[in-house]
């Protein structure tokens, strides 16, 4: 088996960076559908909905990359992901099972706010481990995006701790970090492979804690669309423009799914969200916006410099 090449920090060109801003803010819309369509649910028992939506989520991925790559090729990817793939599987299913585990402990006000610093903890990681910079512009924007998310929740935070619902949502926040940093990391590791064996780790926990299997046939058309649209589609959107992007840039554009997914609840389910909910949001993405038009600028002001020097070349 092939051994991976760890990424210099020079390698990625810069007309991967707008490709891969795309595909992490459309994982980010994609998955911001999950409330809306958990919804519809009324499935009493959640390790049932987290054990098809693993199984259609799996389904798809696996679907997308016989499309995309061939069975030949598909199982040479699985082969060479290697231990960052292994690694980044479980992350995602240590992250998608212990929401399920923390919504029983805390309020999903609590989850979203420990949430909110993924981007810092991404930051910080790739810092000490990989001395990966990060500009101060890129603080800024994880400072109000963290900012943004407080005003959000602040009408919903209970102000009771529980131990355990805190670190669950804690280890959902270390997980999804850990998996953006290695998936930077390891760029030149294909990493849907990696999201695949998530889910199935995940629908194998669900598969031993779930009080059944049977489901009607309107929840299945949900949960289908739960796990392949919402959740398969969002992990291949994500691992495949996670690797282009800077940890923290990662992280922080996965933020627009917080923002977002009260937006649709309101609009299809006609929940109106709280003030402090909209202003929180606008907040945000506010601060993403104009992140993301100085750091495209930047990045067209760099490819004007790069053709410039290769003309005098």
């Amino acid at each position: 088996m092939s051994q991976p090449t760890v990424l210099p920090k020079s390698a990625m060109p810069v007309q991967g960076h707008a490709t891969g801003i795309a595909l992490v803010l459309g994982s980010a819309i994609v998955w911001s559908f999950g409330g809306t369509l958990a919804r519809f649910l009324e499935i009493d028992d959640s390790w049932i909905i987290v054990f098809w939506r693993s199984i259609f989520a799996a389904a798809f991925l696996l679907g997308f990359m016989l499309v995309r790559d061939g069975a030949a090729n598909m199982t040479r990817l699985f082969r060479d992901m290697g231990w960052p793939g292994v690694a980044v599987g479980c992350c995602f299913a240590t992250a998608s099972t212990s929401f399920v585990l923390a919504l029983a402990y805390t309020t999903v006000a609590n989850i979203l706010l420990v949430q909110a610093g993924v981007p810092l903890i991404a930051a910080l990681m790739s810092w000490i481990l990989f001395r990966e910079g990060v500009s101060q512009l890129t603080w800024l924007a994880i400072a109000a995006v963290i900012a943004g998310m407080l005003v959000m929740v602040s009408d919903s935070i209970t102000g009771a701790v529980s131990p355990v619902g805190d670190a669950l949502a804690l280890l959902i926040a270390l997980a999804f970090a850990c998996a953006t940093v290695i998936t930077r990391r390891y760029a030149d590791v294909r990493m849907t492979p990696a999201a695949c064996l998530g889910t199935l780790i995940a629908a194998t926990i669900a598969a031993t804690q779930a009080s059944g299997f049977s489901v009607t046939p309107s929840e299945l058309g949900i949960l289908i669309a739960f796990g392949a649209l919402n959740f398969g589609l969002g992990l291949a959107l994500f691992v495949t423009g996670a690797r282009l992007l800077p940890s923290a840039l990662a992280a922080l554009l996965g933020t627009v799914e917080t923002v977002l997914a009260p937006l649709w609840v309101a609009v299809i389910h006609d929940e109106i969200p709280r003030t402090n909910t909209i202003i929180g949001g606008s907040i945000v993405l506010f601060a993403l916006f104009a992140y993301l038009a100085v750091e495209l600028w930047r990045q067209r002001r760099l490819r004007t410099e790069a053709g410039a020097n290769s003309g005098r070349a």
